[in-house]
């Protein structure tokens, strides 16, 4: 079977000042921050254990959801003949509520075509808490931009391409895992159970499903998570309505993208007014007000004002997003990638693309040990070849963004600094470079040094400014997990 090309991989700097992490924060648009160490190199290959056993039928992998991050995986697992792969997904045409934005490198890495984007996005304007509206994006080259897609269209064609590389597509949605006693490469199967939605009726029909492996990539409320008891983490809701204005409203928004900052609109996030194919994408997201999502909804749209007034919402969605990693990713011979895993940033809430890497660097892991289908890998081999290289090369992005949202986010004064660094070229050109490309480019010590003071006067006039935040209380709310 032809397998498709894959991109050379490039090698990110390593180099990175506390200035310059900080920077790579600060356009939170759907995720502006990276710390990219080099990977493993796909020709790498694992020890050969000792001979095993002939096995008579292929070795099984199932994937349950069909996101960015199951897609990904199932198309490399497609690509192995002796692994039968399976990708369940429920909802074949789900729209999950997420503002939209990929970087550039994803285009390339994931060879993504073109007719997917709705809207390349060249411009962005920033809003502070007095609304103070910063423009940026005149650091762009021409042929630079970030995409705007809508999840269906960008889901669908990723499961689509792992079908036509041999994935069996069932539209279902598991309801039950059952883990086998033991988990060991010698182990029984899993067995899933599954209603599928292919048939007709709106009920659907009871199905299962025996593996040796699965990926679990079905977002926030994982059904694999709890099976394999991965341990809970804290979460956002994401609230989003698709508005369709006017032609003429939405030429403003042609290549436009806006994010709004304020305890208003989020206590610990940002507003956004994205653009999609034909409407905008409105919304924000809380983790400590998760109660008064719809009252920082309400205050988003009227921040946006005239600029979306008389439109019609066309769809209402709202989501749980994971706040950081679950305590375990991998175990026995199951493994958690995307959402369910917990790979979304702070501070920016990034996911996509991050769903989509775990994917692709879990399935290669699998493809790496099961060696052609003849081997069942164990629970510690999954982990150092895919758990640890992807803390590698991530991990050091979550920690810093986590640092960074608690400073910038975390009050009035704080956000209006926030909006008036982004004035500054080099602090729009190194977060650019470093969504766009998932690196930082060119280390300035001056221009570090300059950001460091003028963060400092920043948040010394954004005191001064504007009006504390409103206080809140939600203690029970508060403590809930997923």
């Amino acid at each position: 079977r032809a397998r498709r090309p894959r991109p050379p991989r490039r090698s990110p700097s390593r180099s990175f000042s506390p200035t310059m992490l900080a920077v790579t924060a600060l356009l939170a648009l759907e995720g502006y921050a990276v710390s990219h160490s080099a990977l493993r190199p796909q020709s790498a290959r694992v020890a050969r254990p000792a001979k095993v056993s002939s096995i008579e039928a292929k070795l099984r992998v199932a994937v349950v959801g069909g996101g960015p991050a199951g897609a990904c995986a199932a198309e490399v697992l497609a690509q192995e003949p002796n692994i039968e792969t399976f990708l369940i997904e429920r909802k074949l045409d789900n729209a999950k509520p997420c503002g939209g934005a990929i970087p550039l490198c994803m285009v390339d890495e994931f060879n993504l075509p073109m007719d997917i984007i709705d809207r390349k996005v060249r411009k962005m304007k920033m809003i502070s808490p007095s609304n103070r509206e910063v423009d940026i994006g005149q650091t762009l080259a021409p042929n630079e931009f970030i995409g705007m897609c809508r999840r269906e269209v960008m889901d669908g064609y990723l499961r689509d391409r792992a079908g036509k590389y041999g994935a069996n597509i069932i539209n279902g949605l598991v309801t039950k895992v059952d883990v086998p006693k033991d988990v060991s490469p010698s182990g029984g199967k899993y067995t899933l159970h599954y209603t599928n939605y292919a048939g007709e009726g709106a009920k659907g029909s009871e199905g299962s499903l025996e593996v040796d492996m699965i990926i679990g990539a079905d977002g926030a409320n994982s059904r694999v998570a709890k099976a394999i008891d991965a341990g809970e983490y804290n979460f956002a809701i994401a609230f989003q309505e698709r508005i369709k204005i006017s032609d003429e409203k939405m030429e403003f928004y042609e290549d436009l993208a806006e994010m709004y900052v304020g305890d208003d609109v989020s206590p610990d996030f940002y507003g956004w007014v994205f653009p999609k194919y034909d409407h905008v994408g409105v919304g924000t997201g809380t983790v400590v007000n998760r109660p008064a999502i719809k009252q920082y909804q309400d205050a988003i749209r009227a921040r946006a004002g005239d600029k979306i007034s008389g439109g019609k919402i066309i769809k209402v969605e709202a989501h749980p997003i994971p706040e950081h990693p679950r305590p375990r990713r991998v175990v026995g011979r199951v493994a958690l990638v995307g959402d369910a895993a917990g790979y979304v940033t702070k501070c920016s809430g990034e996911g996509i693309y991050f769903a989509a890497k775990s994917g692709r660097m879990a399935g290669e892991a699998l493809v790496r040990l099961m060696q052609g289908g003849t081997r069942v890998p164990s629970q510690e081999e999954i982990i150092r070849e895919y758990i640890k290289p992807y803390d590698k090369a991530y991990g050091p992005t979550y920690a810093v963004l986590d640092i960074l949202q608690k400073v910038f986010y975390s009050s009035n004064p704080a956000r209006e600094a926030f909006v008036e660094m982004c004035e500054s070229e080099y602090v729009q050109k190194v977060t650019f470079d470093s969504y766009l490309y998932k690196r930082v480019q060119g280390n300035n010590p001056v221009e570090d040094i300059k950001l460091l003071f003028t963060t400092v006067g920043s948040l010394l006039r954004g005191n001064a400014l504007v009006t504390p935040d409103v206080p809140f209380s939600n203690p029970v709310e508060s403590k809930k997990r997923l």
